[in-house]
């Protein structure tokens, strides 16, 4: 997750971290970005499935922004997902 330059959060995933981050920075990566430069990395979690990362990407863009501040303040994600009431298989 990246907090863009106008204060809101961006939630993507990516195979590598540091080419996708310098592409949001480059205005390349995603529309929504490119009107919010620069981005800064505020929180990440590594997967070694696709599918895993995927779904925490759509359980994180459906999140209110104070339990997307609470992640980047270093709230586990299983503790956010529990006490939003998100269930998880």
């Amino acid at each position: 997750m990246v907090e863009c330059a106008d204060g809101t959060y961006y939630t993507g995933y990516t195979s590598d971290l540091g080419k996708r981050l310098k592409r949001h920075n480059d205005g390349l990566a995603s529309k929504y970005t490119r009107g919010r430069l620069p981005v800064t990395l505020v929180w990440k979690k590594e997967y070694q499935q696709f599918k895993s990362a995927f779904k925490t990407e759509l359980v994180i863009k459906n999140l209110t922004r104070m339990q997307k501040e609470a992640l980047v303040r270093g709230k586990r994600l299983d503790k956010v997902l529990s006490d939003a009431g998100v269930k998880r298989k």
